[in-house]
């Protein structure tokens, strides 16, 4: 089971979604980085459930306890383990579920991989396990202050809903000023209104969120295989409900010739492009532009309506959703999208340390 990402910068996470704790352990982080852990615990806060009416009632406090690999407040350079206490499941919401197959879940997945699975919320394939990929995200991100990295995303799209600005014109400042986390008040209103009322519906939504990672040094990436794109994908595919990422043009590339699309270089205060189809990626390595992408969310599979399913018997069966849950992911997807790019940034930029001179 893959439980761990990163090659230098990695992160072995572990807990199910109604166990006792969920946790996990770093390891590779250097020593002597100042650990901010009231900045951690608010990029934990932006993920926990119920934090508005638009996301599941579920309650926890996410209170992240650290372990090891902290003395004084500065990394020793051991593996610093955390670990977050599930104070609030309520196992009995799924007691119904547990030999039912949810249409688009891993119910049926992890039965025949495994033979055997927790059906309590998923249990390890529950969006809860980012929890902990938000801790270590945190700590990335300090990290990577210490190089002027700077990382944002915001909900761009909710459905059909769409925010019609350029990330260039999208100030960072404005995304944590309404509860969908759209950096324009007027756009915000219609998605949180629109999201009310599917919320009603028993229903769920999707949409899109759009990160930006600005500063990156250049010569960040691998060619070949460990191209930096690729491994933003990797760990944007990673996240629950991630069923598209691109970066740069992405497949808006394909409507233009590549006399438009080509980003011209000039030399004005050092070598730059005139513009930024490429993503600040070319080759798979950082060219010292801003980077940025964008990571497509389906709606959540668990609706609060009636769906034909089977069971473990193969016998046909109505099934219909539970308890507590979000009938959009997006607002809190924000936070595990930028945790996800600064683990990657983070464990790049250190392996770019061990692999040239100087």
């Amino acid at each position: 089971m893959g439980n761990s990402f990163g090659t230098i910068f990695k992160l072995t996470t572990f807990g199910e979604s109604h166990g006792e704790a969920i946790g996990g352990i770093i390891d590779g982080c250097p020593a002597g980085l100042k650990i901010d852990v009231e900045f951690i615990q608010k990029e934990v806060d932006r993920r926990k459930p119920g934090q508005s009416h638009i996301v599941t009632q579920r309650k926890e406090s996410d209170a992240v306890n650290f372990l090891s690999g902290i003395f004084g407040g500065i990394t020793t350079g051991a593996p610093i383990g955390f670990v977050i206490q599930n104070e609030n499941p309520k196992s009995k919401d799924y007691s119904h579920l547990k030999d039912v197959f949810r249409p688009s879940h891993a119910d049926y997945t992890y039965e025949e991989k495994y033979g055997h699975r927790d059906y309590r919320g998923g249990g390890r394939s529950s969006a809860r396990e980012t929890a902990c990929r938000v801790v270590a995200g945190a700590i990335a991100k300090l990290l990577l202050q210490h190089y002027k990295v700077n990382i944002f995303a915001y909900v761009s799209q909710v459905h059909q809903i769409k925010l019609n600005k350029s990330h260039t014109e999208i100030n960072a400042a404005d995304i944590e000023k309404n509860i969908i986390r759209c950096p324009d008040e007027k756009m915000a209103k219609q998605m949180i209104e629109y999201i009310e009322n599917i919320r009603k519906q028993g229903d769920t939504v999707g949409g899109t969120v759009t990160c930006i990672a600005q500063h990156v040094p250049i010569g960040l990436g691998e060619p070949v295989f460990d191209k930096l794109h690729a491994e933003l994908g990797k760990a944007m595919l990673s996240i629950n409900a991630v069923k598209g990422f691109e970066y740069g043009a992405g497949f808006d590339a394909i409507n233009y010739k590549g006399s438009e699309l080509n980003d011209i270089f000039e030399n004005k205060h050092g070598i730059h492009t005139k513009t930024n189809h490429s993503g600040g990626i070319q080759g798979g390595i950082s060219n010292g532009e801003d980077i940025y992408f964008n990571v497509a969310f389906k709606p959540v599979a668990t609706i609060m309506q009636q769906q034909q399913s089977v069971n473990k018997a193969g016998e046909e069966i109505t099934v219909e959703g539970r308890g507590r849950h979000d009938p959009c992911v997006l607002p809190r997807a924000v936070p595990i999208v930028e945790a996800m790019c600064a683990l990657v940034l983070a464990d790049y930029l250190l392996l770019n340390k061990v692999t040239k001179l100087g």
